[in-house]
């Protein structure tokens, strides 16, 4: 049964790669890629968060098993208030956007803000998983109106929990319609920090360019619409209560 499981989440990801052969994983030294010059300016660009709540804890189970006491790793470890064994988080993939048209605003969860994928913003966000399930949260952008949009910035928030992103593993994952999938980790040390500007995606000149960010702030919307100049308007909101972080003009 683990076979076939195994078979058919590889299948899916051959699926929505483009070409399931290649990965590229930008970097600081490795920061930017045309979406264009690969083919991959039509279709869906799908967009996707995974991340984990618990952090691995099997390497340190393998590492306290030896020779002697074979059965050591599989016994269960004591529950801790606080440390690596358990990372109590919610992470949030949202994108800000700017169309050609002059039109602004965000897609998120917060707010239900979820946007749509044949018109206007042409960013569509699946939902919001708060445990860091298997499949995360993913974002589709309609690249087929591609000279509609000027730029989007993907970015990963903290909304609830510790702020860790070193310890969540998390990883943003872009699936083009044609080439290899782009993978961006959001594993570095920032104590504190709350959200993340993961990539840009800019129109420049008709070209689609996916530019590595990976700038990390100890405040949420406001300030990354601060350090890129998005000029929105932005409140406080939760989750519970039906109260908006973004307010449309």
């Amino acid at each position: 049964m683990a076979f076939w499981n195994n078979w058919g989440r590889s299948a899916w990801r051959q699926f929505d790669s483009g070409d399931a052969s290649g990965v590229v994983e930008l970097t600081k030294r490795n920061a930017s890629i045309s979406l264009t010059k690969q083919g991959a300016a039509t279709g869906n660009l799908r967009i996707n968060l995974s991340w984990q709540m618990r952090t691995s804890d099997f390497n340190s189970r393998a590492r306290r098993g030896s020779l002697r006491h074979p059965l050591q790793m599989f016994k269960p470890e004591p529950v801790q208030a606080q440390g690596p064994a358990l990372v109590n988080v919610d992470l949030d993939l949202a994108v800000m956007y700017e169309l050609k048209s002059g039109s602004k605003g965000v897609v998120q969860p917060l707010g239900e803000f979820f946007g749509n994928l044949n018109e206007a913003p042409y960013v569509k966000l699946s939902g919001d998983d708060r445990f860091g399930s298997g499949s995360g949260e993913t974002v589709y952008v309609n690249m087929d109106h591609k000279d509609d949009i000027k730029r989007l910035l993907v970015f990963v928030y903290i909304y609830d929990g510790t702020p860790a992103f070193d310890r969540t593993h998390g990883l943003v994952t872009l699936y083009p319609s044609n080439g290899p999938r782009v993978e961006i980790a959001l594993d570095e040390r920032a104590p504190q920090a709350r959200s993340c500007a993961v990539v840009l995606i800019e129109n420049v000149k008709g070209e689609m360019v996916v530019r590595r960010e990976v700038k990390y702030v100890y405040g949420f919307q406001a300030e990354l619409d601060r350090l890129y100049g998005w000029g929105l308007q932005w409140g406080r909101g939760y989750k519970s209560k039906v109260c908006l972080l973004y307010t449309p003009p």
